[in-house]
């Protein structure tokens, strides 16, 4: 009578989870990025699939896919509040246009070191994830590239030597540092990036050592100068739907295996930024600082954008640069 009893109940326990809708298949999630195979954010995101698979046992399989081979880079926050892919990887510098929180980490000289970077994303990190919750959207971790840098086909020593320029804009940070120093911007995103370097539709960009090194800015430019003006960040975004329609332990796991990830990014970035500086160095490219001039006028930039950056924010932006200034 017992076993009978026991399997009533185990009957009784099925019928009550199909009731209740908490029977958890295995879940596969696509996460879309706009970064190459090669790029240390795309091989981050490799390795948080291959964990998240891991700790949950198999019941989360995460297919990454690069190069924007899935949604081009301004198309993913989109896609994933659509639930069209699972989860994401964007660059909050892209969406300053929708909301200016976004664009506080592409400010020049704000924060211009990797601690700096650090208390502006302890500042900025629930102030995001309240505007992306109401989006049905969750924040997983973020991970900064390494400090941004100028990269050109002829030598700058001044804001003066960037007039007239053609200036790769990516974000509406980057395209208003043109205006201000007289460039023609020019909207490239990563995937185009080398195409436009080839073709002689830019001259000149601002950017990362990691991203040189991706696109193999020395087959075009000349100088690289290590102007550190910011430190961009990219975030791994899911589906809140998506994120609930797990069981509870794989939630579990995710999230903390999200944590681990984000504290080895910030290592990771850091490495980068020696490695791949090296390496533009030993492909041929001039690498050096900025001249006096130049980090003057850049500064002098990254003063009037914080203000432009500041009224159009409101108090919310604000709020944000008292507790990152605390």
């Amino acid at each position: 009578m017992s076993v009978i009893r026991q399997s009533f109940a185990a009957l009784a326990a099925c019928a009550a989870m199909l009731a209740s809708g908490t029977v958890f298949a295995q879940a596969k999630w696509d996460l879309a990025s706009a970064y190459p195979p090669g790029n240390f954010h795309t091989q981050l995101l490799n390795q948080f699939a291959n964990e998240v698979d891991k700790t949950t046992g198999g019941k989360l399989k995460i297919t990454v896919h690069p190069a924007a081979s899935l949604f081009k880079a301004p198309e993913i926050k989109r896609a994933v509040q659509g639930g069209q892919a699972q989860a994401g990887e964007i660059i909050f510098a892209n969406f300053q246009n929708e909301n200016q929180l976004y664009g506080a980490d592409g400010l020049p000289f704000l924060a211009d070191s990797y601690d700096e970077a650090m208390k502006l994303w302890k500042a900025q990190r629930p102030m995001l994830e309240k505007k992306l919750a109401e989006q049905g959207i969750m924040l997983l971790y973020s991970v900064p590239w390494p400090p941004q840098g100028i990269y050109s086909k002829k030598p700058i020593n001044s804001a003066a030597d960037l007039k007239g320029i053609k200036w790769r804009a990516y974000s509406p940070a980057t395209g208003r540092i043109a205006e201000l120093v007289g460039a023609q911007p020019v909207t490239v995103q990563q995937a185009e990036l080398a195409q436009a370097m080839a073709t002689g539709l830019i001259e000149a960009t601002m950017t990362s050592a990691a991203t040189g090194v991706d696109a193999k800015m020395w087959e075009q430019m000349k100088f690289y100068y290590d102007v550190q003006a910011w430190l961009p960040k990219n975030a791994v975004l899911v589906n809140k739907k998506a994120f609930d329609a797990l069981d509870p332990a794989s939630r579990t796991a995710l999230l903390k295996v999200a944590a681990d990830m984000e504290v080895k990014g910030w290592a990771e970035s850091k490495k980068v930024m020696s490695d791949t500086t090296a390496a533009l160095k030993a492909n041929g490219m001039t690498v050096s600082g900025p001249s006096p001039a130049l980090k003057a006028d850049l500064q002098k930039v990254g003063q009037t954008m914080l203000q432009e950056w500041l009224k159009n924010a409101g108090p919310d932006g604000q709020q944000l640069i008292s507790a990152f200034r605390k």
